[in-house]
């Protein structure tokens, strides 16, 4: 089918955003010269640059990273979950049980727009294994009431699913590793950093010079240029959007941000969902959840709690920014703007 993108077409776009980020960051002090790692994990490419420190700490941090997808993966055999979308039940590692308590209740808080049991629906789109097809209607409807995180039982590091149902921590494991990795750092003495996980970005306290970082939010529509930059200091930054993997049949897009409600790809009205906010996690699940919600009960969203910014880029191609982002973003291009207050 024509149109897939996986991690591997977005990295060299990646490379030309971290390029840009980086660059920025020129009036650093000798004293802090940069210390890079990149590799791959959890289906992404991956950047860490930490101002001071040493190789050795990267090489941690990129083994504790490689832990973690070990714990969280949804499709190696021996990971926690695949032990669990397997039996159905089992003693889970300590990190994927805080993960899955905290991800437990961001499906709640978001009334199931962000739900952790929906594999069996990723699974008949062909999205992780790769055999993309779009599922028949009586297929989604029999899968659909295997979906609902509410069943999922947990209990210190015992898990318990209902039958049928199978878990996938994907809109939430990088969020969460972002988190540990910033902790990690920070423990060693690291004030400025820059992570980059896929379409997380993770900005620990400022550039070394003082100043704030400076992360752009890539056009879903050009995918070279970009609707606008966001100025951030010890901040998550992530993104969701239909354009960061899909596929396309009969001419139709068909991406990997899918409804609970429904079983199909959302279409809500957006194109990508940029969260800002001081925690990994909470950017990762509320960028899929928003996006699943549209801009309307988004921005209800927001408004209810301001715990958080966004970004959101409508299938128009119009921007709208939360008000805490007013002086902190810089718009690129012609994009219609509205500030939500």
């Amino acid at each position: 089918m024509r149109g897939i993108r996986t991690w591997q077409n977005r990295a060299l776009l990646i490379l030309l955003a971290l390029a840009l980020l980086l660059s920025l960051a020129a009036g650093c002090t000798p004293k802090q010269e940069p210390q890079t790692v990149s590799f791959t994990a959890m289906d992404t490419f991956m950047q860490l640059t930490i101002y001071g420190g040493s190789e050795d700490l990267l090489q941690q941090a990129e083994d504790r990273v490689l832990d973690l997808e070990s714990h969280f993966s949804v499709t190696k055999p021996d990971s926690d979950i695949s032990m669990l979308n397997t039996t159905g039940s089992g003693t889970v590692s300590q990190d994927t049980a805080d993960l899955l308590s905290k991800a437990l209740d961001l499906c709640a808080d978001t009334d199931g727009a962000l739900d952790i049991t929906i594999y069996p629906l990723v699974k008949a789109w062909g999205f992780t294994t790769g055999n993309y097809q779009v599922p028949t209607q009586e297929t989604l409807d029999q899968l659909l009431p295997e979906v609902g995180y509410s069943r999922v039982s947990l209990d210190g590091t015992a898990v318990s699913l209902s039958d049928g149902m199978e878990i996938d921590l994907g809109s939430v494991a990088k969020g969460y590793t972002g988190d540990v990795l910033a902790d990690l750092f920070r423990s060693q003495g690291i004030s400025s950093a820059l992570l980059e996980l896929g379409g997380n970005i993770h900005a620990l306290g400022s550039k070394p010079d003082g100043s704030s970082w400076r992360v752009a939010i890539q056009d879903p529509q050009d995918l070279e240029n970009y609707v606008g930059v966001v100025e951030v200091t010890d901040k998550a930054v992530v993104t969701s959007g239909g354009y960061q993997r899909y596929f396309e049949a009969d001419g139709v897009r068909y991406w990997h941000i899918l409804d609970p409600k429904t079983g199909q790809p959302a279409r809500s009205g957006l194109l990508s969902v940029s969260i800002v906010g001081d925690s990994g996690l909470r950017c990762d699940a509320l960028s899929t959840a928003l996006f699943v919600m549209g801009p309307d009960q988004a921005i209800s969203y927001w408004q209810a709690h301001r715990d958080f910014e966004a970004v959101l880029v409508l299938d128009d191609g119009s921007i709208i920014i939360t008000g805490g982002l007013k002086d902190h973003f810089t718009q690129m291009g012609e994009h219609e703007l509205t500030v939500a207050e």
